[in-house]
């Protein structure tokens, strides 16, 4: 990452679940202004790393430091306010439009009404979103529309760091080619960090500029995704890199 700060690190990670343990001394650098997808096979503990990133689970042991700075745990809202977090549900509020969806970390956040409409129409634009589906509730747009407006709503304050947690995966193959075209002309307008938890080895080797390959509670390798490709470091990840080919 040549000496840059990394975006986020774990340092000495130690994690159970009642009698299971799930992460031990496990350490983990990501770079900045980059997108790293998280993969491995289904219960391995990507969707757990992330939501230790965000403080939504919390170490037995180790920190974890994000954009420099230990998070603080207790000022997670605050910190909070760095990370844009996108799910596979979506999570839209369905008494609220679309607008309402989208601006109402801004409203919380004390944006003027100005700002708030500002920021609105440049992501509107970016997803390729008619401006008329703002007044529109959830129920009345279709899935990849929905996917989209959950990438603006997360997108909204501008963060530094956006974390998707299987993101794209709720929508039908067709639409989700065009939900990765507006993500990567998002990305190419706003550069930011982007830690993406996805189980799509195709979806991760087309969007991610660094892969993180994780095992049942470790990480077996990281790099660029053709320098994992061309030297997988064990059959397990060789296997993982078959799969996207």
């Amino acid at each position: 990452m040549d000496g840059e700060t990394p975006a986020i690190e774990c340092r000495g990670i130690h994690r159970s679940f009642e009698h299971h343990v799930l992460f031990t001394d496990l350490n983990l650098s990501l770079p900045a202004r980059q997108v790293t997808a998280l993969v491995g096979a289904s219960g391995c503990g990507k969707s757990s790393l992330l939501n230790l990133m965000n403080g939504l689970l919390l170490p037995d042991q180790g920190d974890i430091r994000v954009l420099g700075e230990p998070l603080d745990y207790e000022r997670l809202p605050a910190m909070r306010r760095n990370m844009g977090y996108a799910v596979q549900q979506i999570g839209l509020m369905p008494h609220m439009t679309v607008e309402r969806n989208i601006t109402l970390l801004a409203t919380l956040a004390g944006w003027s009404a100005s700002a708030c409409q500002t920021r609105l129409s440049t992501l509107l634009s970016l997803m390729a979103l008619d401006p008329a589906l703002t007044s529109r509730y959830p129920h009345q747009i279709s899935g990849g529309q929905a996917q989209r407006v959950g990438l603006c709503r997360a997108m909204m304050l501008n963060p530094p760091i956006l974390l998707l947690d299987e993101a794209f995966s709720a929508v039908d193959p067709i639409t989700r080619v065009d939900v990765h075209a507006r993500f990567q002309d998002l990305q190419r307008e706003e550069p930011r960090t982007v830690v993406m938890v996805t189980h799509d080895m195709r979806e991760a080797m087309k969007l991610a500029d660094y892969l993180v390959v994780m095992g049942p509670g470790q990480i077996l390798q990281t790099g660029a995704p053709g320098d994992i490709a061309a030297a997988p470091i064990n059959e397990q990840v060789r296997q993982l890199m078959e799969v996207a080919q």
